[in-house]
């Protein structure tokens, strides 16, 4: 079957987005849906199955109204605007508004980008403590830093706070030279990295030497009290039970508390209890308190990283069901070897 979308009435800036640079979004929809598009005489046609073209033409349609507001149409909003549609969602990036969280010390705008991170962003407004949970590049401590920034900035906190636990990423790494700073600043490294995005290097380096920044490891917070402050716990899969709690009752009056973590990548012990995996437990029913799932769609990095995500997850949920047939089965012949 074929549907023509008229195009006459958004403009040609608005079209050429859509598009992309030598059609390249129209071929990403042409491949993911399988359809043919076609633009002529100021009307886009979608050719193919039924269900396909009903798709293609949503997508179209939502990606025309993005442009239309001056956004940028790239890889990463046609992927997540196809998904949405597949999988009948109904969560769509204009349901996101403008609202801007601040601007990069080179100008760019940080807002979220997906209805997960709207969601993440809007948590983080209303709530004392947020737990944003989900995997890689889906912008949880990004955006968490914006905020505290941005709170920083109207004087609505006095300080930011930014800690992780310094642990190994699956290797180790021995001794290593230099003072403790020095020791422990590859563990800080990306919190680092984000703050000099969007305060810049030397406005950073200005209100760290205040006392007004700090970023340190998780266990230089035992024994404070972390009064009118905007406090980041970042890669909090990596925490354990006492430190998870010895870290939430740091918190004093007037703060506010961001804990971010991607349970698929732990870096305990094997047999250690991640921290986060108890907290979301035992914390879900506490007033002021959020915890905000985000998923492989709400990924903002190069679409590649979405799949390599989706892949992951796929394998681990296949491990997973093959680790409880297993059970299954070896509780089976217990059974029937004690009935014998």
């Amino acid at each position: 079957m074929t549907r023509i979308i008229d195009i006459k009435e958004y403009g040609n800036e608005a079209i050429r987005e859509v598009t992309g640079s030598f059609d390249r979004n129209i071929s990403h929809i042409e491949k993911e849906l399988d359809i043919l598009i076609t633009i002529r005489s100021g009307c886009i046609f979608i050719e193919g199955d039924e269900r396909a073209v009903s798709e293609g033409e949503k997508v179209i349609k939502e990606l025309l109204m993005l442009a239309g507001k001056g956004e940028t149409v790239d890889d990463q909003k046609v992927t997540y605007t196809m998904d949405s549609i597949k999988d009948a969602s109904g969560e769509f990036i204009t349901s996101v508004d403008r609202d801007v969280i601040c601007h990069t010390v080179q100008g760019k705008p940080v807002k979220p980008k997906t209805v997960g991170q709207k969601k993440y962003a809007d948590a983080i407004d209303k709530n004392m403590i947020v737990f944003g949970i989900g995997p890689a590049g889906t912008g949880k401590t990004y955006l968490a830093i914006a905020k505290a920034v941005t709170a920083f900035k109207k004087e609505e906190i006095s300080r930011i706070i930014l800690t992780r636990p310094a642990i190994e990423a699956g290797e180790k790494l021995g001794f290593l030279p230099g003072d403790l700073q020095s020791k422990i600043d590859p563990y800080l490294r990306p919190l680092y990295d984000a703050l000099y995005s969007i305060m810049g290097a030397e406005a950073f380096q200005k209100n760290m030497d205040k006392g007004l920044i700090e970023v340190a490891p998780l266990a230089y917070m035992r024994g404070r009290t972390l009064d009118n402050a905007f406090i980041i716990l970042d890669e909090a899969q990596n925490t354990t039970p006492a430190q998870m709690k010895m870290f939430l009752t740091r918190i004093g009056f007037s703060s506010k508390v961001v804990v971010t973590g991607d349970k698929t990548q732990k870096d305990l012990a094997e047999g250690t209890v991640s921290g986060l995996d108890v907290a979301e437990r035992i914390l879900g029913k506490i007033d002021d308190i959020a915890f905000i799932t985000l998923t492989a769609k709400d990924v903002v990095r190069h679409p590649l990283v979405q799949k390599i995500v989706k892949a992951y997850e796929e394998y681990e949920v296949r491990q997973q069901s093959g680790r409880e047939s297993k059970k299954r089965r070896a509780g089976d012949k217990d059974r029937s070897r004690n009935r014998r």
